[in-house]
């Protein structure tokens, strides 16, 4: 009878790290490291900035205060552990805190999707109805925004750790990756795995294709109130205010587009290559996002400079 019937796992997995280069682990560690590192101090440094300073409270720097958190969970669910494997060779973990580590990481994802989709919105907003733009981006809206973020991410991976736990696992415990994403997983899954294949596509080709299409929608109307400016000059500083936003967006979805034709393309490469593009990928936004708002944002440079002459005092 169905009741009798149960679902076996492992009590862990092994994650092998980078498949093929186990001899360079420490080595490859060096950079991750590094990235890590600045990605953790950039983030928190502008986290902290706009969290203290009242003048900051504004729509723009609280959407990018989001960000930022979204930023240090999303590095920090995958980079730890991934180091211990690197230095340690502390390979295993937990079934349960497996899928634990692969719902935060999609789920954060999704959510830092949104919350670029929700600036281009503010850029939006401030560029072709100026007037209205306190009035339209309200504290509450910025709420709901950010609620409605994190309550689609939440609903659209709540699935997986639950589809995933009814599967028997007969190939073996060994993950051929440094972190528990979900393809990975489900490689190892005996049984009927096509509705998880067809949702973890669905919901991936769903997330970046309809919010890259809003955020292009969006530049499309910025555009055009850019070029009906009558100055040069009011035209450049109008669309200056969208640099680092176009920045973040490169350095977020340009990786996600990359890996995206490597499968396609390069599909007879090495392991290793499609790993080490999915790292580059966790990684580079969460450490380049705060280089690009602190250098092209006149605020934050302006009271990060003000930091170190205190300190000078």
């Amino acid at each position: 009878t169905a009741s009798n019937i149960t679902t076996t796992h492992p009590a862990s997995f092994l994650l092998v790290g980078v498949p093929g280069l186990e001899h360079l682990h420490v080595w490859i560690s060096i950079p991750f490291c590094f990235a890590y590192t600045l990605a953790l101090l950039g983030n928190c440094t502008l986290f902290f900035i706009i969290q203290a300073d009242a003048a900051l409270h504004e729509p723009m720097y609280l959407f990018l205060a989001m960000l930022a958190a979204i930023d240090l969970v999303l590095s920090s669910t995958t980079l730890p552990k991934m180091l211990a494997i690197f230095w340690f060779r502390d390979r295993e973990i937990n079934f349960y805190a497996c899928l634990v580590q692969m719902f935060f990481l999609h789920s954060f994802s999704i959510m830092e999707s949104a919350v670029l989709l929700a600036m281009a919105f503010d850029r939006y907003v401030a560029i072709c109805k100026p007037l209205h733009y306190t009035t339209v981006l309200t504290g509450s809206l910025i709420t709901k925004i950010g609620m409605a973020a994190v309550t689609r991410a939440v609903t659209l991976m709540t699935p997986l750790p639950f589809l995933l736990r009814r599967f028997h696992y007969c190939r073996g415990p060994l993950i051929a990756h440094c972190y528990c994403e979900h393809m990975a997983v489900v490689r190892l899954a005996c049984g009927d795995t096509r509705f998880n294949n067809i949702y973890g596509i669905s919901v991936a080709v769903f997330i970046v294709v309809l919010d890259l299409l809003f955020v292009i929608l969006s530049y499309i109307f910025i555009l055009r109130a850019v070029l009906q400016l009558a100055s040069q000059e009011a035209r450049y500083k109008a669309f200056g205010t969208c640099v680092s936003h176009i920045g973040a967006i490169l350095s977020t979805y340009t990786p996600v587009v990359i890996s995206s034709v490597m499968h396609r393309v390069a599909r007879q490469a090495a392991p290793h290559v499609h790993i080490l593009l999915a790292i580059f990928y966790l990684l580079f936004p969460p450490m380049v996002n705060p280089i690009i708002y602190g250098v092209k944002t006149k605020q934050i440079r302006d009271h990060v400079l003000s930091l170190f002459q205190r300190k000078k005092v």
